[in-house]
């Protein structure tokens, strides 16, 4: 087994609600998003160094009684063949396992649920179906997208699905469709965009976030659709 994993975060309070957890990230995604923070494992020409993974597992085996769960996250963790065999030796260690997905592998996360390998899944929602290749870099079947959506809900596994808001890319109102999206899910988070000197898109360190005016605006919608909203 060989899971190209390039950063791992030894201690989080954050990456699984409620719960103690290393964090691990893969390399490589399929999306460009011009805001994401982590570059070194999204573009080709900027990747990190790979660490073993059987330095990982070994590490996590260290922490067995210290640590509740294991965050993957990314880049893409459902592009690598491997990631349910790593995820399988996580919870052999007894570790909760938590998914950070952007959806558009459903066959993977309909495998993974079947074998109930993840205890949680956080997915992205770039947006409504028809704003998504602007936001997020090229062309994709968004029913693929639809379909996570629907597993994911539907599951019984807990979840959260969330939005990082970039003013110039989506308004209020497009919440009313991302509500019908996702319709009925447990979860879902309204996120900041935070500028940095660290993004995809250089250009993206001069984009602003939404007011917590329209912030509130956009949550009242989905407060409609989804059992609890929250705003990050």
């Amino acid at each position: 087994m060989k899971l190209k994993i390039g950063g791992i975060q030894k201690i989080s309070m954050v990456d699984y609600p409620g719960h103690t957890c290393a964090a691990v990230f893969t390399i490589g995604c399929n999306f460009r998003c011009g805001y994401c923070h982590n570059p070194e494992l999204v573009l080709p020409e900027r990747y990190i160094d790979e660490i073993p993974t059987g330095d990982v597992l070994e590490f996590l085996k260290s922490r067995i009684g210290l640590l509740d769960g294991v965050a993957i996250s990314g880049g893409e963790p459902t592009l690598h063949e491997d990631l349910p065999e790593f995820i399988g030796r996580c919870k052999e260690m007894g570790f909760l396992v938590k998914l950070d997905s952007n959806g558009s592998k459903p066959e993977v996360l309909e495998s993974l649920i079947e074998k109930s390998l993840v205890d949680f899944f956080a997915m992205d929602i770039k947006g409504p179906l028809d704003k998504y290749a602007g936001i997020m870099g090229w062309d994709i079947d968004v029913d693929k997208i639809r379909r996570s959506v629907e597993l994911i809900r539907d599951s019984g596994v807990r979840h959260e699905f969330r939005t990082t808001i970039v003013a110039s890319q989506l308004d209020v109102e497009d919440f009313e469709e991302v509500g019908k999206l996702v319709d009925g899910a447990e979860r879902y988070a309204l996120q900041h965009f935070l500028p940095g000197d660290n993004l995809n898109d250089p250009e993206f360190a001069k984009e602003k976030t939404w007011s917590e005016e329209d912030f509130t605006r956009a949550k009242e919608i989905m407060d409609r659709y989804v059992k609890k909203c929250v705003i990050h």
